[in-house]
């Protein structure tokens, strides 16, 4: 399968914090998403792959081509980031004015159908915005120029569920062509579970794994057991475990064959949230 993203070593260090040998890859067609709790190393290393901080040590390449000041690569990248460098005070209008000088494929046509889609008022400065129509202005923005790949840092964020889901079904509609991909960071976990092919999860600026999202879903389990039960649990059989006030939840990787072991009959299963906190609230 071709890689539209390949992130190779990639080290960043600042004073307090360390992104250190981040790997992963997007194939073509595809969705990532990338979780973890703030502070993690997520928006580092979005930005990272644009090109907007320096690196320590790694590689990056898109389209198989490296990153690095590379103004024709940005030219196929649609970018949604929490510090916009548009100014506030200009509405759908002067953008659009704005964008065609910038991007050779600038869709003015498909621009105005989003903002009319998302009700978006033309002349108004977007500083009037609630913070979910700034959102939709900005996925708007992304989109209109025809990349290849979208990075997209917290793109739901601020919007309500039927916001969510019109925003999500856009991102479903554009990797219908299998040549794009999107990298997607973002909080909002059930988002995920219903667009993403794949999941990073970063934790302490390390990677901790990526999955295949259905695998993941499939396959990890959570146990609730007592604590007499607890200790007879081989510790390399669990992932980690979480003591509550009545009884142990243990986050398994494989729940089939743990439950063949264990003869346990009944293992809920773990949505991407329950995964995520259990591996860092969790205990090994």
């Amino acid at each position: 399968m071709e890689n539209i993203l390949e992130v190779k070593d990639l080290c960043k260090k600042y004073n307090g914090f360390e992104l250190s040998h981040i790997n992963f890859n997007l194939p073509k067609g595809m969705i990532l998403g990338l979780i973890g709790e703030n502070g993690a190393g997520k928006t580092t290393t979005i930005k990272a792959i644009l090109d907007v901080i320096n690196i320590d040590n790694g590689n990056i390449k898109i389209f198989n081509q490296d990153i690095k000041n590379n103004i024709k690569i940005k030219e196929d990248i649609g970018v949604v980031l929490d510090d916009s460098s548009l100014s506030e005070y200009l509405n759908p209008l002067d953008i659009n004015k704005i964008m065609k000088n910038i991007y050779k494929n600038w869709d003015e046509k498909l621009f105005f159908k989003y903002i009319d889609d998302f009700k978006l008022p033309k002349e108004k400065s977007s500083i009037e915005y609630s913070s979910g129509m700034k959102m939709k202005l900005k996925i708007a923005i992304a989109i209109s120029h025809h990349p290849k790949l979208l990075i997209l840092d917290e793109p739901t964020s601020g919007l309500d569920p039927v916001a969510r889901n019109e925003i999500l079904e856009i991102f479903q509609e554009f990797i219908q062509d299998e040549n794009n991909s999107i990298l997607v960071s973002s909080h909002i976990t059930s988002d995920l579970e219903h667009i993403a092919d794949y999941i990073t999860f970063i934790n302490n600026g390390k990677i901790i794994f990526t999955r295949p999202k259905d695998e993941l879903l499939e396959f990890t389990g959570i146990v609730k057991c007592s604590e007499e039960d607890f200790k007879t649990i081989d510790k390399n059989d669990y992932i980690k475990y979480r003591k509550n006030k009545y009884n142990y939840e243990i986050l398994v990787e494989n729940k089939y064959e743990f439950k063949k072991k264990y003869n346990i009959e009944v293992i809920d299963k773990a949505s991407i949230e329950e995964i995520m906190l259990i591996y860092i609230k969790g205990e090994k």
